[in-house]
């Protein structure tokens, strides 16, 4: 590549700010060079020492399709924690593997695709229906967590050097998405005011706000009539006008042909393209932006507004130093014995524990004691399924430890472990000549022979994912149903019969409707898709090694009948902030081996000011455990959601020990959106819930507790907030 005297390139000079020299560097640019650097596989311009850059890079739980990198477990996982610390911390070790890798690639001149710096992750669209393939990329169903948790991870990818970015993340997909993934190309969200502000735009506004996330992509599909991708409302009055975004948004891949193709909202390519770039859409992911060159002749765009959207694209590459002195961007020391550690797979065995969650424990059969059981049989279609452990959207491991893998290793020579696949994950037989549930008889024989049964079910990214993902058995990457696959359930009832104690392990990235499960098998928990390291993880929690703490992200129905339809955005009878309906297993719920009380709960403010919120937490069991204190409002605006997530604090306690657990709520955590989608305070009686789980019905028979109530009175007018 020709390197470009400084004296004659402007865009060169480091005393400049990153958005003047990228302005420099586009105003030497003929228009059909700008055109083609609006492509997401951007060429190099030689002439101005400009490289080839691919912008297409995925990080959604560890640096993706790129060869080897840590596996974290998968988002929804990562949610299930309940903490904001770890996504941080996990985002770190993410970003530091992708410097190390994008540096070493650029050693040997590679720069295909998954080559950059710019990583489309996290995905903080709501998981507003169980049914949903793509959900278990997303943190769940809540507006706060979600936009906790992506900020969190966005400060991780993006770094808190005072000058250069680490990586660039990107907050997706904006907005109002989540299924049905067959007819995304062509769906229409149809979603009220109230609904678009108060549920699926909280998270955004967050990782743009507080993140300050250097990217966003649109949405495959319309809303509200308007293309995503090309969408005057969301990208225009609301990213940029109303939120104040400066980065760069791109579209989704191949989704900017979808405008005339299946939206109908333009007549042929230069339309499309003219709509998405004047829209706001600066990067294609695809190659229709090609034809801009001709929408520019034909006066549908004019090439300042290309020059805007090339001059965001390369303030970006600016940010990541790409331009600058080798020595001047910290992050080109790391190198690559920074991928794949020995410390980052101790972390990530540590990080897929938080995540699991304990549903059920019946006389305390968890944890098991080794000194008193000489056999253990593991039966199911995802002992030892490696796919179950990553999810979509993965890297490559050095190693995948199963669940079969981490109870063997942990086990060594104390017991016996007898295995059956049990029955195929999906289909009525494991081989293809054989009978209908043909390991039927071997079942009975493991649990004969055990004293202990662990059965590992549930779900892979085979049966939940993306639209036209490889392999998926349902093309369209969604459920039909929330119930367990093929002869699952079967073979947990076979297990049930035989008299032995059952403990369920389930791998999913979803919530599934399990009621017969609930009422019969004695312990039950999810480990979701819990990573490279996740047998080793689920060994540690089912011996006591670890405690579990990790809290549902999404609430668990008890029937796939009670969901509203598929395609119905209103969120009414929706998750656990609009559900009438008692839940299976609520949002927020989840069950430690230690006991905790709660004590000296306080809330200390007023209604339109910063609210204080204090509790202390008693570990009263005899190991160590981490509870989430949590926070819910419910407001008095007639029609509103239910008391919903507004604050949480995870505190890791001492047997025989407690700690104290603050969380302020901001003046705007107790408004609530009307139907106008105007955020207001209404007069009334505003109930403050400070617990271990939401104020519901359900959690409550639970756990055993109640979280304190408390009212603060607001006798103002209405007003906005």
């Amino acid at each position: 590549m020709k390197k470009m005297d400084d004296k004659k390139a402007p865009w060169l000079d480091e005393s400049k700010s990153f958005q003047e020299r990228a302005a420099a560097l586009v105003g030497e640019m003929t228009l059909e060079e700008k055109v083609f650097q609006t492509l997401f596989n951007a060429p190099a311009i030689e002439r101005l020492g400009v490289p080839a850059y691919n912008y297409w890079n995925e990080a959604l739980h560890g640096v993706a399709r790129a060869g080897v990198a840590t596996v974290f477990p998968q988002a929804i996982g990562l949610a299930a924690a309940f903490d904001e610390e770890m996504m941080g911390e996990v985002a770190d070790v993410i970003s530091t593997e992708a410097r190390a890798k994008f540096n070493m690639q650029q050693e040997y001149g590679d720069r295909d695709i998954y080559k950059g710096l710019t990583f489309w992750s996290p995905n903080v669209n709501i998981f507003r229906d169980p049914r949903w393939g793509r959900g278990h990329e997303t943190f769940g169903e809540d507006p706060y967590l979600s936009g906790l948790l992506g900020t969190a991870f966005i400060r991780g990818m993006q770094g808190d050097d005072e000058r250069y970015m680490k990586v660039a993340a990107c907050a997706k997909h904006f907005a109002v998405h989540s299924g049905p993934e067959d007819q995304r190309h062509s769906f229409n969200a149809v979603v009220s005011k109230q609904d678009l502000r108060e549920t699926y735009l909280p998270a955004f506004h967050a990782c743009v706000t507080k993140g300050k996330v250097e990217a966003v992509m649109g949405a495959y599909n319309r809303t509200n009539g308007e293309a995503c991708n090309g969408s005057k409302t969301l990208l225009g009055d609301i990213l940029r006008g109303e939120w104040g975004f400066e980065g760069h948004v791109t579209s989704d891949c191949w989704a900017i042909k979808d405008f005339h193709e299946f939206h109908m909202v333009t007549k042929n390519q230069e339309e499309s393209v003219a709509l998405a770039m004047n829209s706001g859409c600066d990067l294609n992911c695809g190659n229709l932006y090609v034809h801009l060159l001709q929408a520019v002749r034909d006066g549908l765009v004019e090439e300042r507004t290309i020059d805007r959207a090339v001059t965001r694209l390369f303030t970006t590459r600016m940010k990541l130093g790409l331009f600058d002195k080798k020595d001047e961007v910290p992050f080109n020391e790391i190198g690559y014995e920074a991928v794949d550690t020995g410390e980052s797979r101790s972390f990530n065995r540590r990080v897929s524990r938080k995540t699991v969650c304990l549903l059920k424990n019946a006389d305390n059969l968890l944890p098991l004691d080794l000194s008193k059981i000489s056999t253990i049989g593991v039966v199911g279609p995802n002992a030892d399924n490696r796919k179950a452990l990553v999810g979509n959207y993965e890297g490559t491991a050095s190693e995948y430890v199963t669940v079969l893998d981490g109870i063997r290793e942990y086990v060594g020579d104390r017991a016996r472990i007898v295995f059956s696949e049990g029955c195929h994950l999906f289909k009525d037989r494991v081989q293809g000549l054989g009978m209908a549930n043909d390991r039927a008889a071997e079942v009975r024989a493991v649990a004969k022979m055990s004293d202990v049964v662990v059965a590992v079910m549930g779900l892979d990214p085979g049966l939940e994912g993306e639209e036209g993902d490889e392999g998926n058995e349902f093309a369209s990457g969604d459920k039909p149903n929330l119930n367990l696959p093929g002869l699952q359930e079967d073979i947990l009832k076979e297990l049930a019969d035989c008299g032995k104690p059952v403990v369920l392990v389930i791998l999913s990235g979803s919530a599934l409707a399990i009621p017969w499960e609930d009422e019969t098998i004695p312990a039950i928990l999810t480990a979701w898709y819990p990573g490279a390291q996740g047998g080793r993880a689920v060994a540690d929690i089912l011996f006591g090694d670890a405690c579990p703490e990790g809290k549902l992200p999404v609430t668990f129905y008890r029937t796939t009948e009670e969901l509203p339809a598929f395609t119905d955005y209103a969120m009414k009878g929706r998750t656990y902030r609009y559900m009438k309906q008692p839940a299976l297993y609520p949002f927020g719920y989840g069950l430690s081996y230690t006991t905790f009380e709660l004590s000296d709960a306080s809330v200390t403010g007023e209604v339109g000011g910063e609210i204080t919120c204090r509790a202390v937490i008693s570990n009263t069991g005899d190991r160590e455990g981490a509870q989430t204190l949590q926070v819910y409002v419910k407001t008095p605006l007639a029609g509103g959601p239910n008391a919903q997530l507004k604050g949480l604090c995870k505190v890791t306690v001492a047997p025989k020990n407690r700690e104290e657990a603050v969380i302020s709520l901001a003046p705007e955590a107790l408004g609530v959106y009307n139907e106008k989608g105007r955020r207001v305070l209404v007069p009334g009686e505003y109930e403050i819930f400070v617990g271990m789980s939401q104020p519901d019905a359900r959690s409550c028979e639970l756990l055993g507790t109640s979280p304190k109530r408390f009212v603060l009175t607001y006798r103002g007018k209405e007003r906005e907030i």
